[in-house]
Order: structure tokens, then sequence, then C-alpha cells
């Protein structure tokens, strides 16, 4: 299993003016869902941020997201390490598999592989 990138998830009611705030560093919006949407840097697209007024698709919004390139193994490598699912590994109607798991301080991991790259 590998890491493709660690996204933060900045919550905020105002998705709009946090577009607009980030873009003054040079972030461009990648990915807009209403309620998250993903900036990212032109000249490094792996430089990103999620701005998000909820998760709609799940329980409990998470605090940074950590894209992996086999979710599945992540899964079981989590439940076997005794980790606290939050949500269980799942496909969502808006191209992800992925589960929620808290980290050690209480932080809530998003851990997710787009569904054209899970299980690769």
């Amino acid at each position: 299993m590998a890491v493709r990138r660690v996204v933060p998830n900045i919550p905020s009611e105002s998705v709009q003016e946090s577009r607009a705030f980030y873009g003054l560093l040079g972030f461009e919006e990648v990915m807009n869902h209403g309620w998250v949407m993903t900036l990212a840097s032109p000249s490094s697209p792996g430089a990103q941020i999620s701005v998000m007024t909820g998760d709609r698709t799940a329980p409990v919004d998470p605090d940074m997201s950590v894209e992996v390139d086999d979710v599945d193994a992540a899964y079981a490598a989590m439940r076997e390490g005794g980790a606290e699912i939050l949500y269980p590994v799942q496909d969502e109607e808006w191209g992800v598999r992925r589960f929620f798991v808290r980290d050690p301080s209480g932080r809530v991991v998003n851990v997710l592989a787009h569904r054209a790259r899970a299980g690769q």
C-alpha cells in the first residue's frame, strides 16, 4: 500500500470566500461537490486543501484525507492494528471508496481511493 497524497480538510461555512482567499495564494479549484471543494496548486498539483461545510455522505467530518493506492489493504491494516473505525469501508456515489478512522490524537482521517484506482 502506498500513499498518493494527504489533504487537510478545512471546515468552512464560507466556501466561496475560502476559495477566493486561497486563490490569493495560488490555489485553483479542481473539484467541487457543493459541500466539499478541493483546491490545488497548478505548479504542484499534489499540494491541495479541501474546504467543506460538512461531509454529506458520512456521519462525521474528517480532519484530513489520505489517498492510498489500495483502500482495502489500508482498511485491513487499521482493523488488524485495533484502530477505531468510525465509518466502514464503502463505495461513495461520487467516485471514491473510503473509510474513516480515528488517529491516536483523536483526529478523524478519511482514507480513500478513487474507484478507478481502488485495489490497484
